[in-house]
Order: structure tokens, then sequence, then C-alpha cells
């Protein structure tokens, strides 16, 4: 199944889409069980394919080796690589991610140093946001950096930081003031594997097995200025980055989420038309079929969402509050789908979807997680109706008046508010 009917794609998405399912179909079976199994704890050489087969950064300028493609191809490239599970769909989103720091806040002596290598798959980047007293208080981080002439020294620790194991760098936040405003006391930093720095493996995982996601802990930690995202300029920028950068993690979540679904659905599908009971395939049985129906549904719903989303960051000139928004329902609704359907999925194979001769249970232990990464759904709920408030109940009243259609809209003393 694709994105949408391929009628309405344009030849580019077409094009890349079909690079992106060559690329999934050779990625080896026995990565995804070693994985899984934690055999391998970070998976180096599928980032380094990627960026060979140029898959990596899509967004971003051809300058750096990108293909300054828009959202909506990036998310038929995300649904394809998610049809691999969350580690890898989330390693191979982590450029897009860290890359898009690099593309709006960077210098250009940072573009070249790590965007381009970055895209090039030679150089692999991790996130640091998550610190063991916050979850998603994220302005209430501890990490600290205090100036050193021309550098930083950080102390603190990271930890949920998926691909720390193989990350050459981090993008790191960390406090550097303590006056005024919370939001003007963090900086963004490019933090390299060396020295100060040490990446620790921690977690047994439930599912989102061998991405190697760690804990950091930096020890007077030296970090040149030229390390800080932006330079000098950057100092206190940290919310500024941390605003954009909820757009590629949240919406990279989506569009792995809508692969994920989708191989439950076809999965579950093909079974139901190939098992019998009865005397009879089970997708004639309303009880099967009708879980289908709902999970194809949900599923192509949450892709037109994000299709819409996409086309909202392109266009670049819809208000900040509104994508915000938009991109808070795209990560929510897309990983809402993705559970419910590879839940579907699991009762429609019944005893047989809960082993391991199906996918199906790996599939439901990676998008458990999904759920709570990026800022959990719940917070999504949070953005979505504030957003929607604050854009709603400024506006002036578009068209019709319908508190007026009622028979007793003119009895002002039943409308009673306090």
């Amino acid at each position: 199944m694709t994105t949408c009917p391929d009628e309405l794609l344009d030849e580019r998405t077409r094009s890349l889409r079909e690079e992106v399912r060559t690329f999934v179909k050779a990625v080896p079976r026995d990565l995804l069980l070693d994985m899984d199994a934690e055999r391998v704890r970070y998976p180096k050489d599928y980032l380094a394919e990627a960026g060979r087969r140029g898959l990596l950064g899509l967004r971003f300028p051809e300058a750096y080796g990108g293909r300054a493609l828009p959202w909506t191809t990036e998310l038929a490239a995300l649904e394809e690589v998610g049809v691999l599970g969350t580690s890898l769909g989330c390693l191979y989103s982590l450029v897009s991610i860290v890359g898009e720091a690099l593309v709006h806040f960077g210098t250009e002596a940072q573009k070249r140093r790590y965007l381009a290598p970055m895209i090039a798959g030679t150089l692999a980047p991790a996130e640091a946001l998550t610190e063991p007293r916050g979850g998603s208080d994220f302005f209430g981080a501890a990490t600290r950096a205090v100036r050193d002439g021309d550098a930083f020294i950080l102390d603190g620790q990271k930890r949920f930081v998926v691909g720390a194991e193989g990350a050459d760098v981090f993008l790191v936040y960390a406090r550097t003031s303590d006056d005024g405003d919370p939001r003007r006391s963090i900086t963004a930093f490019l933090v390299e594997r060396g020295e100060g720095l040490t990446v620790e493996h921690v977690y047994g995982l439930m599912g989102t097995r061998g991405g190697g996601t760690g804990r950091l802990r930096f020890r007077n930690c030296r970090v040149p200025l030229a390390q800080v995202l932006g330079g000098e300029a950057g100092i206190g920028q940290g919310a500024e980055v941390f605003d954009q950068m909820m757009i590629p993690e949240r919406m990279t979540s989506a569009g792995g989420a809508l692969g994920m679904a989708r191989a439950g659905l076809e999965i579950a599908a093909r079974y139901a038309a190939k098992r019998k009971a009865f005397g009879q395939e089970i997708r004639r049985f309303e009880g099967v079929s009708f879980k289908i129906a709902e999970s194809l549904t949900q599923l192509e719903a949450a892709r037109a969402l994000c299709r819409e989303t996409g086309r909202a960051i392109d266009h670049g000139g819809v208000a900040p509050g509104r994508v915000r928004r938009m991109v808070s329902e795209s990560k929510k609704f897309a990983t809402d789908t993705a559970w419910t359907v590879v839940n579907h999925a699991m009762q429609v194979l019944g005893g047989i979807g809960y082993t391991n001769v199906y996918p199906l249970e790996r599939l439901l232990r990676d998008i458990r997680l999904i759920l709570i990464w990026t800022g959990t759904n719940e917070i999504m709920d949070l953005v979505i109706q504030h957003e929607f408030y604050h854009e709603f109940l400024k506006a002036p009243l578009p068209g019709r008046d319908l508190e007026a259609d009622a028979v007793n809209a003119e009895a002002p003393e039943e409308k009673v508010f306090e």
C-alpha cells in the first residue's frame, strides 16, 4: 500500500519512495532479529548505507548533500523506513532531527563540519534532551554549562538518548544562566564524543532495542565556543532551537508510526485472506473484517493528517501556533493509530500473533514507546488545546452565528456562565 494513490503523488515523491523501498528491502532480516535480541547494540553500517544511497537529510540544501525536498516527500520516505520498526526508523530520523538545528541555527562552519558528513552517513548524530529528574519539563534541565574563556564546561546527565552508543556528535541542551525567564537560560551545544563525556548502556528496554539507547554523563566536559550551536550568538537561544526541533522530532515519529501501522495491517489482511475457520476464510467474518476496515480507515486518516501538516510546514506562511497544533495532532493521532492497528492485527491472528512466528509482538513492543517519546501524547493534548484556544478565542466570528440557531436563543437570562 502506498502513502496515497500514486496519481496524487508527484514524480519526485514516487521516485524517492521507490529508492527507499529498495533500501528497506535490502536491510538484512538478521539485523532486525539481532537488534531485538541485543546482539547488535548499534547498527552503524545501516546508517552508512543510507548515506551512501543519498537517503539521509532529504529536506536539507543540496550544498550539504541533501535533496532540498519538501516535508510531504520526506513523510513518504519515513513511512517506508517505519516498517522496519522504531529503532531503525529513529536512527534514520536523527539526521533529519539534528540536521534541522544545524540548518536553522548553525554557523556555516558548523554545517560543513557536522551537517554534510551526517547526510553522507559518515558522522552519526544523537540528541540529548531528557534528564533523570525531568521528562516533559524540558526547561527544568539541570545540566549546566559554565563559561571558561573560549569554551564552556559541561556537567550533568542526560538519559534515554537514542543512538548514544554509536553517535559521534551529540546535540546537548544545558543551562548557561539562572537569571530571569528559564527559556532564556538554555543553550544548545554540539558535543563531540571524547574526554569528559561518558556513554553508559544502563537500560533494558521492552522494545526499540539495538538503537544504542544510553545515558550520557558530563564531567568537566570542555566544549569550545565554536561548538555552541550558532556560535556566540547562540548562547541562551536553546528555547528557539527546541521549539524548531519539535517539528522534526514529532513529524518523524508520526511518519515512522504510519509505516509500523501499515506493516501490522498488511500482515493481518494477508493472514485473514488465507486462514480458514468454519469452512471459510476468516476475513468473511464481521469480527475480523471490521477490524481490518477500522484499521485501514484510521491509517488513511492519519496519513492524510500528516500529509496536510507537511504541506502546512512547507508552505511557510502558516502561523507558528497552527503549525505546532497540527504537528502535535499528527504525532498523537499517528502513534495512537499505530498502537490500535497493531493491536487489531494481533487480535486477527489470535494466539499465533502473540508468538515470534510473526513480527507483530515486536512491533507492539516498539510502538508502545512512540506514545511516550518526543513528548507524551498527553503533552500533545495540552499543546493541541492550548494552541487551538489561543487562535480560536481571538478570531472574529466566521460566517454564521451558530448559537443563534435555537428556538430560545433570545433568552439571555438562561445563559449563565458564572
